[in-house]
């Protein structure tokens, strides 16, 4: 089966792409047709990322494993496209260069049958031209009252409590500080 996916940058002008792709190509196939559409030379890391059915953040799945253990981590290359996206779960979110974040939100379309001849990955379409930055990015956070969740309650008399450093047993663990 081929997947056709609309790819959108998220800026404030309409640009986007739809590609086709076949299902058992991995992410990394995607990200490859991707950078190939918008035309990126394609040197900058990036991620996958699992998101909501509202384009909630989820889980990232990026292009190499940097966890301690080596291959601990599952990357792009290890997943096909309908391990991740079927007509259930349909979208995904890739973002391009961490430093500038081209963020797309990528929505599959349609689950169609293998043309005859047609080379796929493919771009069946193209809208917009690429701004020459990418959109800034505002991160909020969540809970404004963030410093709150570390209150104690104590003030200084509390602390008193503790009585000076003669209080503390030494435990003689210096070398470890040099």
């Amino acid at each position: 089966m081929v997947y056709k996916f609309r790819v959108i940058l998220d800026a404030e002008e309409d640009v986007f792409r739809d590609i086709a792709i076949l299902e058992e190509d991995t992410l990394e196939d995607l990200h490859n047709a991707i950078v190939n559409a918008f035309g990126f030379d394609g040197l900058e890391v990036a991620s996958f990322y699992t998101c909501d059915d509202t384009w909630n953040q989820e889980d990232e799945i990026p292009m190499f494993d940097t966890g301690d253990i080596p291959g601990e981590n599952k990357i792009m290359s290890d997943y096909e496209l309908s391990s991740i996206l079927d007509t259930d779960n349909t979208k995904i979110i890739y973002v391009y260069d961490f430093i500038n974040m081209w963020t797309f939100l990528i929505e599959l379309a349609a689950v169609e049958e293998i043309t005859a001849g047609a080379v796929y990955p493919e771009t069946l379409f193209s809208h917009g031209e690429m701004p020459a930055e990418a959109m800034e990015k505002q991160f909020e956070a969540e809970n404004d009252d963030f410093y709150s969740e570390f209150e104690d309650d104590l003030d200084e008399d509390d602390l008193d409590a503790f009585g000076s450093e003669d209080h503390f047993e030494d435990y003689g663990f210096e070398e470890n500080w040099n």
